[in-house]
């Protein structure tokens, strides 16, 4: 019996219907870990399972590139990307390489410091508290869909607040980004007479909303991350429209997807591990190390694809100049070599070394972000909530590159204000 053929691995609608493919993974690691897939639809692909291998690859862009792209499309959407037209014209940090990469890299950097990210504290508090009190109320007890009325809304004040979004425009910006990153997601997607009229629509909405943020901070600077990248300069000149309009976008849409997906992943495995949520409200000081394990348990960015820059061999395989390489982040963060209960939700694990974030030289920028906002509303969450069960069937986004729950409703009891 083959192994697979790499539909499973890379289909949304697989992802859809079961979530990430652990069981294939498995099978991948421990029988062929660096396998040549050929999904019917889609490119043919190396698909990289491993820990070490990962990490390895990660670590020499030079002969792994990210020019090539970072997602394995289906056949429509590569005709559309090399079209060159709209969102395909965009480019971002992630599709560069060295030095390039670095270069552009420098313009934000600094702002995501963790010292800089202090000056994002009182707005992630504030908005943990006011949400927490929100699903509160006065009794203490209700029922919501978590994935759209908290995990969504969190990471979105605190990214508005720092991109210059003003607050009535938020729901406005969270329909464009689940559009953008749920593209084959029927409940979700942009709607349109066809999908490349749909995301080419999408992508003059975004351009001429992100625009007009980037025009005021550069005729009124403040202090905040959309100043920073409406004035970037790479080598003492200003940055491109695109390249200016590419960074401000993947900060957004990119960083919110991700930590809404692992908010609400983290939720679903708390209600299903209550021993792990009592040992985080017996020792709140575990809300770090929690968040640690969410991000492992859930790797909302599931895989980026990488390029081989010449011919070699990798892993006891032929490579060959142009192949593509699937690097499976989700894969790697239950790898037996590495984790010695990859399978176990542990709060409080420690060491901790997951992929979640990447590494090496593409490093998740936005990761002090990520981390902070999160931990944020996990310290808000864990210390009121009193019971939490699920109220019904979590469904997952129709996507297997950012992976996460469309919808997880859960029935609850937590302290008032």
């Amino acid at each position: 019996m083959a192994l697979t053929d790499g539909l499973d691995l890379i289909s949304p609608l697989a992802y859809e219907d079961a979530g990430h493919p652990h069981a294939s993974w498995s099978r991948l690691r421990a029988e062929s870990p660096l396998h040549w897939c050929q999904p019917e639809g889609f490119a043919d692909f190396w698909a990289v399972t491993k820990h070490a291998d990962i990490c390895e690859i990660s670590k020499t862009p030079g002969s792994f590139l990210n020019s090539g792209g970072i997602v394995v499309l289906n056949d429509e959407q590569e005709r559309e990307r090399t079209s060159g037209e709209g969102l395909g014209a965009m480019r971002t940090i992630i599709d560069m390489d060295p030095p390039e990469h670095r270069s552009f890299r420098k313009v934000a950097s600094p702002w995501f410091t963790p010292n800089a990210m202090v000056r994002l504290d009182d707005v992630m508090e504030a908005s943990a508290k006011q949400i927490v009190d929100k699903l509160a109320g006065t009794t203490g007890e209700g029922e919501c869909d978590f994935a759209t009325e908290v995990a969504a809304a969190h990471p979105l004040r605190v990214l508005s607040t720092a991109l210059g979004v003003e607050r009535e425009d938020e729901p406005y910006i969270l329909k464009m980004t689940n559009e953008l990153f749920a593209s084959d997601d029927p409940e979700l997607q942009r709607q349109g007479t066809d999908r490349k009229s749909a995301i080419a629509e999408l992508g003059v909405e975004l351009f001429q909303f992100f625009g007009k943020i980037i025009e005021d901070r550069r005729q009124n600077p403040q202090d905040d991350l959309a100043t920073v990248l409406a004035n970037g300069q790479v080598h003492g000149e200003t940055m491109g429209p695109m390249e200016t309009f590419g960074y401000y976008l993947i900060t957004f849409t990119a960083g919110h997807d991700t930590t809404k997906n692992a908010i609400a992943g983290g939720v679903r495995a708390l209600v299903e591990h209550p021993d792990e949520l009592a040992r985080v409200q017996v020792d709140p000081g575990h809300v770090n190390a929690l968040f640690e394990e969410i991000v492992r348990w859930t790797t909302p960015v599931n895989y980026m694809k990488r390029t081989a820059a010449r011919d070699m061999d990798f892993r006891g395989q032929k490579i060959r100049e142009g192949d593509p390489l699937v690097l499976f982040y989700a894969s790697a963060n239950r790898d037996e070599d590495v984790y010695a209960d990859p399978f176990t939700f542990r709060a409080d694990r420690t060491p901790n070394p997951h992929l979640g974030f990447g590494i090496g030289e593409h490093f998740c920028l936005g990761a002090n972000l990520a981390r902070r906002s999160a931990r944020a509303l996990f310290r808000e969450l864990t210390a009121r909530v009193e019971h939490w069960e699920l109220a019904g069937d979590p469904e997952w986004i129709r996507s297997s590159f950012v992976v996460g729950l469309k919808h997880l409703p859960i029935r609850y009891r937590i302290t008032p204000a």
